[in-house]
């Protein structure tokens, strides 16, 4: 991956809305070669998909939440039923198998406390766990979806 493919990833992560012309000029290069990259990055999984970025507060979701999760299961059997229960909440917009003290992490964002408890009701009967507790996000300082490049080896 060279400086090019690089330019084109950044550009990409601020707005992948551009044509591929407005691409190709910002990472200096024609519009052909541009396109096969983006086609080659695509092809090798680099880049997964191309979304929008939606506002959370214009959906009412005015709620960011953790969910933190100790079990004391510890089987694949309990993993997959957990991980594939909680996957089907649409609330929940990460989880994360963790190191140390926390078993499990859950990101998620929801309208109301009572919409968390919904959604801590709905959690409850996916899978046996042994210690559930939550924080709320009271105003988010830092939130990107772009990817360092600085890491990328050539």
């Amino acid at each position: 991956m060279d400086q090019i493919d690089r330019k084109i990833l950044a550009t990409l992560q601020q707005d992948a809305s551009g044509t591929v012309a407005e691409i190709a000029e910002r990472a200096g290069v024609s519009q052909t070669p541009c396109w096969r990259r983006i086609k080659r990055l695509e092809d090798e999984g680099v880049i997964r998909k191309r979304v929008a970025l939606l506002d959370p507060n214009r959906l009412n979701l005015g709620l960011t939440g953790f969910i933190l999760i100790r079990t004391a299961t510890h089987s694949e059997e309990w993993l997959r039923k957990f991980a594939d229960g909680v996957c089907r909440i649409p609330e929940v917009i990460e989880l994360h198998r963790m190191s140390g003290d926390i078993d499990y992490l859950i990101k998620f964002m929801v309208d109301s406390i009572a919409g968390y408890d919904a959604l801590y009701k709905r959690l409850i009967k996916v899978a046996e766990l042994s210690d559930v507790s939550a924080g709320f996000s009271m105003e988010c300082l830092k939130y990107t979806t772009e990817l360092p490049l600085d890491y990328v080896r050539s």
